[in-house]
């Protein structure tokens, strides 16, 4: 077997281009075969060193290699144009200058399902030569036979007049010579199959077995777009999910071993994916089921293999102690420091949230009493800070929220934390007594 992704470098490399490359991969690494990266990179204004490196970075950030070095299609002009030739002098291609309003003046008088035929001229595009008769049935491992009579088909134009090769061309000519034995992309490619197998056929190839991948959608059903949140693999690594969570969902998305099985490691989907269970209905991506993907595969993690992906992901050190406390509650990267940054970063400014706790009702007094409960506390580590907060719940006979919450605020500026005992036996005694006198002293300010 020998497959091939080749995207197009006008942009970042999004969610659905992520998923054909995995089904590729799988493929090829389930079976010993090949997957060839052949980047489509004919559109010289939008296909930038930028956008290509995205592309690899983005492949690489998932895991997903491939074999020899990257094709260029720009770099195949001469094959392309040898190719072209063949077909001129073979008269499964000729030359004419018809326009659009050619081709709606043919429709008008031959009606609007004949395929639009042109005199051969001296000049003018290149357009390959469709029968008459007969019909193209494109082979599709997800959506069976698809039939093409021929008699519906334009003869399409496959290079301009100046003699560049248009993307059906380019395609059906790289395929054949990488060797390609399966098509796998979007089924939005459905419509140019067609068209390549015509050119595979003048030149006198084989014709590779297709395979269309339902499109994605988002969960209201409608095409997968930026308002379904992430949508390209980078905006996924940065919101800090894991790769090997995001390739075991995008798996999933239009692909089942069967019904009762979820988590996959990448051994596993190597050797169970197969064409013949992927559906033909459009998938769903929905990122809060990726996310909960994501927590479980962060809490499987190693403390230390965490607290490493961490400290990559944050760019900080020294992050050990928080991770311990943190790791579950936090479903992403992401989350991570938003959660616990307090503890090296100084307690966070919310204002609302400190009226709301500390400057109303009692809670300054109740904070007052948490603060000498701590000082006082015989050991400053989990247990013996629990035991003086607890103790103070007790003797004031007031839920534990009216004390934890207080504290909590103080400490971190915020209602958010990790569990309370962890963070102020973390904090230490010394700055944990520290961060309470100075919300004391602020809420003593606005009594």
């Amino acid at each position: 077997m020998r497959v091939r992704f080749a995207p197009s470098p006008t942009g970042a490399l999004h969610v659905g281009g992520a998923r054909t490359a995995l089904f590729n991969w799988l493929l090829a690494r389930g079976s010993g075969g090949e997957l060839v990266l052949r980047v489509e990179d004919t559109d010289r204004r939008r296909s930038t060193p930028e956008n290509v490196e995205q592309i690899f970075d983005a492949l690489r950030w998932l895991e997903i290699d491939w074999d020899g070095e990257p094709v260029f299609q720009s770099d195949r002009a001469p094959r392309h144009r040898e190719a072209l030739d063949q077909l001129l002098e073979a008269d499964h291609a000729y030359r004419s200058t018809a326009t659009a309003d050619d081709v709606k003046a043919f429709k008008a008088t031959h009606g609007a399902d004949r395929g639009f035929r042109a005199e051969p001229e001296s000049e003018g595009a290149v357009r390959l030569r469709v029968p008459d008769e007969g019909e193209t049935v494109v082979h599709d491992a997800i959506r069976g036979d698809s039939l093409f009579r021929h008699v519906h088909l334009d003869d399409p134009v496959i290079a301009r007049a100046d003699g560049s090769v248009l993307y059906n061309f380019a395609v059906a000519v790289d395929d054949l010579d990488a060797g390609v034995t399966h098509v796998v992309r979007g089924e939005d490619h459905l419509s140019n199959t067609p068209k390549q197998l015509l050119v595979l056929e003048a030149l006198g190839a084989p014709q590779p077995l297709y395979a269309h991948l339902p499109l994605l959608h988002g969960p209201d059903g409608k095409k997968l777009s930026k308002r379904h949140g992430a949508a390209s693999v980078q905006e996924l690594r940065d919101a800090g999910y894991l790769p090997e969570a995001v390739r075991n969902y995008l798996a999933l998305l239009g692909w089942g071993y069967d019904d009762a099985t979820t988590f996959f490691d990448t051994d596993e989907l190597k050797e169970r994916f197969a064409l013949d269970r992927v559906s033909r209905n459009p998938a769903v991506f929905d990122e809060q089921k990726l996310r909960w993907m994501n927590g479980r595969y962060l809490r499987e993690l190693s403390e230390e293999d965490l607290t490493r992906r961490l400290e990559e992901h944050t760019g900080r050190e020294g992050l050990a102690p928080a991770v311990a406390i943190a790791r579950d509650k936090i479903q992403t990267l992401y989350e991570f420091w938003p959660l616990v940054g307090f503890l090296f970063d100084g307690p966070a400014d919310d204002q609302a949230a400190f009226e709301r706790v500390i400057g109303a009702d009692g809670g300054r007094q109740r904070l007052a009493a948490a603060r000498e409960a701590l000082e006082g506390a015989e050991a400053f580590d989990v247990s013996g800070v629990e035991a003086a907060l607890r103790g103070v719940v007790e003797r004031l006979g007031v839920k534990p929220k009216a004390v934890f919450q207080p504290v909590r605020v103080a400490i971190a500026g915020t209602t958010i934390s990790p569990g309370i005992f962890e963070s102020v036996s973390l904090l230490g005694r010394d700055e944990a007594l520290a961060r309470i006198d100075a919300s004391l002293a602020r809420g003593a300010e606005s009594v």
